[in-house]
């Protein structure tokens, strides 16, 4: 059985997520707030309690913009120590191209969709969800976030070998999947369709 470590996973588990939701994938846990009860707490960028090239995967969520993007190759840094030499990273996080767009609209707080949590404006997107916020959990703010391209950049700069992604600007989200070895495209984009949405 695959491992996978399900980083800042808030109350969710692995239900759900594409390619890491059937039996074949063992979830691991991971989140900065102890509420949520993960198997194992501590935040991205100290991720010691993870033991180094233990999983084969891992499945990062709207995480990286939580920190400031001077610890962001820290965080990375941490995502391959942790992996296996031919492990992979899914990540997701708002795509500041299209949030932007809608901002230069005159649209920082115009509901741009609907969550279970409320309506999401651009400026949830950009700074953090105001409704969590406001009842305390400053887990939530935002302190960077990215393009595609800037991601990919990051993902590459951190030492991973391949990386593979794109945009979805109607859901205001960025995807992306990065290889700690060099794969052929082919296999790459395999890996693309079957973990990606």
């Amino acid at each position: 059985m695959k491992k996978f470590l399900h980083v800042g996973c808030g109350p969710m588990d692995k239900t759900g997520l594409k390619g890491f939701a059937g039996a074949d994938w063992q979830e691991v846990r991971f989140d900065i707030d102890k509420s949520v009860n993960p198997d194992i707490e501590g935040s991205l960028v100290d991720m010691s309690k993870v033991e180094s090239s233990s999983v084969d995967a891992i499945y990062s969520a709207h995480n990286l913009e939580h920190i400031y993007p001077h610890e962001v190759p820290a965080a990375l840094a941490e995502f391959c120590r942790v992996l296996k030499p031919d492990g992979m990273v899914v990540i997701t996080c708002p795509d500041l191209q299209s949030v932007c767009a809608q901002v230069t609209n005159n649209r920082l707080l115009e509901p741009l969709y609907g969550s279970p949590s409320g309506p999401i404006s651009a400026i949830d997107i950009l700074y953090g969800h105001r409704g969590y916020m406001a009842q305390g959990n400053l887990y939530m703010a935002h302190k960077g976030g990215f393009t595609l391209d800037s991601l990919k950049d990051s993902l590459l700069t951190a030492g991973f070998a391949k990386a593979i992604g794109a945009r979805r600007p109607l859901a205001f989200d960025v995807w992306m999947l990065a290889a700690k070895q060099e794969l052929p495209d082919a296999q790459l984009q395999e890996l693309a369709q079957a973990f990606l949405p």
